[in-house]
């Protein structure tokens, strides 16, 4: 099974806000791991991190949950940095991985070239060579843990099973559809009033009609072949265009009265015929139909396996980099702590006096998906 590496955000940083552009100015050491070094605007800047992750997630709870993961912070810098340099020992490069996943952004961004997502970033302050290193310096990370740590977590079939009888009540589920969608809405009238304020005006019967021929016209591309979802993204005026139309899953009661009678009584794979709503004109398809009852095993089992994945990676990681840190040359600035410190760590010997400080890296700006 593959490593989801977001699930480990507690144990390594992902990829770390880019830093501002400014003068070349001394900074203190916090850490040195091997021939490495943390300074303190890395430990700040993943400090800051950290609370406005919290800040997103938690609201007003935030406060609480804090104490405890901020003395994580140099831990998981630390962890970083072990697991790249194990990455080079390994000859992992990730080269061809970064040039897909910069792809994908192109493609999200909706930009022609890799060079014109270069020029997105580099309008907006990001130098452009240490945004590629840290996202390679993030897939190493993933590679390594997968390579040493997740390829030697085994789950068996009894301890799929067992799981499966433990957790009955959570494997009982009602009758549920998943829909995608294609909406075709009529043109958008608005008109200003002396106030400057918009207000929608009704389609006229002749946006009405077209907008039904449309929609027409796109169910009968689908029936000769074409694919539901490569329309939807092409065609559909609805949010989830970008997602291929999927609207997710819905319980009885949680449609329309009309919609809820239609779609529940169709198989997976079926389409309705067009329907007419506020929005516009509207084609469903019904990706699954589930019957309410208990999920059978084979059906539960992709889930329950990385359920235990899951529980299983996290100890047997830790105890990994543990085993690092202790073939590692860690040196802890006074006044700082790292909480994954092994006591059998081994300090770094000097033959000859080593500064406290360092040059920092240029900052620069971070760039909204950047």
């Amino acid at each position: 099974m593959k490593l989801r590496f977001l699930a480990f955000a507690s144990i390594v940083a992902l990829l770390a806000a880019v830093p501002l552009i400014a003068d070349t100015v001394i900074q203190e050491v916090v850490a040195r791991v091997n021939d490495e070094i943390i300074t303190r605007s890395e430990f700040q800047r993943s400090h800051t991190q950290v609370q406005n992750e919290f800040k997103d997630k938690y609201g007003a709870q935030a406060e609480q949950m804090l104490a405890t993961k901020e003395k994580d912070v140099l831990r998981d810098l630390i962890d970083q940095a072990l697991l790249v340099q194990k990455g080079k020992d390994l000859g992992i490069t990730a080269d061809t991985d970064v040039i897909k996943r910069l792809d994908e952004m192109r493609k999200q961004m909706h930009l022609e070239t890799i060079e014109d997502l270069q020029k997105a970033a580099e309008q907006q302050g990001v130098d452009w060579e240490d945004f590629k290193q840290n996202m390679r310096n993030q897939i190493v990370t993933q590679q390594v843990i997968g390579h040493e740590v997740g390829s030697r977590v085994q789950i068996t079939e009894a301890e799929i099973k067992q799981f499966y009888t433990d957790h009955q009540k959570d494997f009982d589920q009602p009758e549920q559809v998943r829909l995608s969608e294609i909406l075709v809405a009529p043109t958008p009238h608005v008109r200003a009033d002396d106030t400057k304020k918009q207000e929608e005006i009704p389609p006229t019967p002749d946006q009405l009609t077209a907008a039904e021929q449309k929609a027409n016209d796109l169910l009968a591309q689908i029936k000769g072949g074409a694919k539901f979802d490569e329309v939807a993204k092409s065609s559909s005026n609805g949010p989830t265009a970008a997602q291929g139309g999927d609207l997710g899953y819905f319980k009885r009661g949680m449609l329309a009265p009309e919609l809820e009678n239609k779609t529940f009584a169709m198989n997976a794979g079926d389409m309705t015929d067009v329907i007419r709503t506020k929005q516009g004109f509207i084609i469903l398809k019904v990706n699954e139909h589930t019957q309410a009852g208990v999920v059978p095993l084979k059906d539960a089992a992709p889930d329950i396996q990385e359920t235990l994945y899951l529980q299983k990676i996290q100890p047997a990681l830790r105890a990994y980099l543990t085993k690092l840190r202790e073939e590692a040359y860690i040196d802890i600035k006074q006044g700082y702590v790292d909480s994954g410190a092994s006591p059998n760590q081994t300090k770094p010997v000097y033959t000859a006096p080593v500064a406290e400080t360092a040059k920092a890296p240029k900052k620069k700006k971070k760039l909204g998906i950047f």
